[in-house]
């Protein structure tokens, strides 16, 4: 790859194939220093005020006072926060109170409030009422403060509302907010749907800045592929990759060879890669900006050519993908994308992957459109709009076969049709001459 050349204020620039370096940087090591706060193509505080202003014009229309906020991912679509990411995924303890007019109070784990206070967003931090509660056993001690202070802040500043949104929260910190007089509602889906399906032009940016950078991991990953090669070892050049290009972490491990291809959603493992099999991946990233990368591909160990079998599970593989992105256009519904989607053919039915497409922002998100066979169990209403971006899936393994092929590649709705975000492309080997 050759040393990038990068214009700051054109996004179409950020592609893989020459992205080694930020142009501002005198490190010739790699990457691009991307983040929430430093100054980059991306103007981060429109980022975060446009965004603020989607999630305060929803609440002021539903009428509620204010919003209290523990997901990680909300926290940071609503102030573009970040702290200890991994970790409050899984404890509630970091919870924001955002009013719809008036201060943002950030409730902060001890000792680092500095992280959040360099933001515009951010008007106050206080010590969390609920640190430590979870793991010491002390919910019951913690909960009747916690609501307390939030019944206040509520009071002083929800222009006489006491409608509060939760998006995760345990029953007793809801019940306790209840017994202070606030009409508690769990806001967690409508946060998602209502608020966050459809990006700015600001978002529009990190998406793509982040797909390049998880495009750059897949190169790594394709230079990689030898026989003898480890799925795992072939992990971590993709995880590698994706932190030294400003990304933060991948969801999931999925990326396998040879027969853990078939069924999919096996997860790397320590099996060597033999001659002749196929390597199959998803990126699922959380990459610049903590914004979704979400593509898939599948490689081929050399020497030699593919196989018969491999290029038609390919081919079915880049069929569905393609059609199933053609028909895509604004102002179609979900049930009728779901209608109108390739037809998989039998033998491979059973083994489909969960869902023709899926929303991506800061992770997956919506809309899920299920196949039209799920329909009534998976399917939501809904319709295509500008500003949405999807992932389009493919999964071709027919159950008890040798091995499977997983494509996908991510899109931007447009007002006329859509914009394809991920440049990676497909292998040659498989598409080309005759089976």
């Amino acid at each position: 790859m050759s040393i990038v050349v990068f214009d700051p204020d054109r996004t179409e620039d950020v592609d893989w194939r020459d992205r080694m370096r930020h142009p501002a940087a005198d490190d010739p090591s790699g990457g691009m220093w991307l983040s929430d706060t430093e100054p980059s193509f991306i103007d981060t505080r429109r980022l975060r005020a446009e965004r603020l202003g989607r999630l305060r014009d929803w609440m002021a229309r539903e009428n509620y006072g204010a919003v209290v906020l523990f997901d990680p991912y909300n926290q940071r679509y609503a102030t573009g926060s970040r702290n200890m990411f991994g970790y409050f995924l899984r404890n509630s303890t970091r919870y924001f109170f955002v009013p719809v007019e008036g201060p943002i109070v950030l409730f902060e784990y001890p000792q680092s409030y500095h992280v959040s206070m360099v933001l515009e967003t951010v008007d106050e931090a206080r010590p969390s009422k609920l640190v430590w509660s979870s793991v010491s056993g002390r919910d019951s001690e913690t909960v009747d403060p916690f609501a307390k202070e939030i019944a206040d802040l509520l009071i002083t500043h929800g222009q006489d509302s006491m409608k509060v949104g939760m998006d995760r929260c345990s029953h007793i910190q809801a019940m306790a907010l209840e017994r202070q007089g606030c009409e508690v509602i769990d806001c967690a889906g409508a946060i998602l749907t209502e608020v966050r399906a459809v990006k700015t032009s600001e978002e529009i940016k990190c998406l793509m800045a982040s797909m390049a950078g998880a495009e750059s991991a897949v190169a790594a990953v394709r230079e990689a592929i030898k026989p003898g090669v480890s799925e795992q070892e072939l992990f971590a050049v993709m995880y590698h990759e994706v932190i030294r290009q400003g990304g933060e972490f991948i969801e999931t491990r999925l990326l396998t060879s040879g027969q853990r291809t078939n069924p999919w959603f096996n997860e790397a493992s320590g099996r060597k890669v033999r001659p002749g099999e196929l390597v199959a991946l998803d990126t699922d990233t959380i990459g610049c900006y903590g914004y979704f990368s979400d593509f898939s591909r599948t490689f081929r160990c050399g020497p030699g050519s593919p196989t018969r079998e491999q290029k038609e599970l390919y081919r079915f593989a880049f069929e569905q993908v393609q059609y199933n992105m053609d028909i895509l256009k604004p102002g179609m519904e979900f049930r009728e994308i779901a209608e109108k989607a390739w037809k998989i053919p039998d033998r491979f039915v059973e083994q489909r992957y969960t869902s023709v497409m899926h929303g991506v922002g800061m992770h997956g998100e919506t809309p899920f459109i299920a196949h039209s066979m799920d329909y009534e169990t998976y399917g939501r209403d809904g319709v295509l709009e500008p500003g949405m971006c999807l992932s389009v899936e493919s999964y071709i393994g027919e159950k008890g076969g040798n091995e499977g092929v997983k494509l996908e590649d991510q899109v931007l709705i447009t007002d006329t049709g859509i914009e394809l975000m991920s440049r990676f492309p497909y292998e040659e080997d498989f598409l080309s001459g005759e089976l």
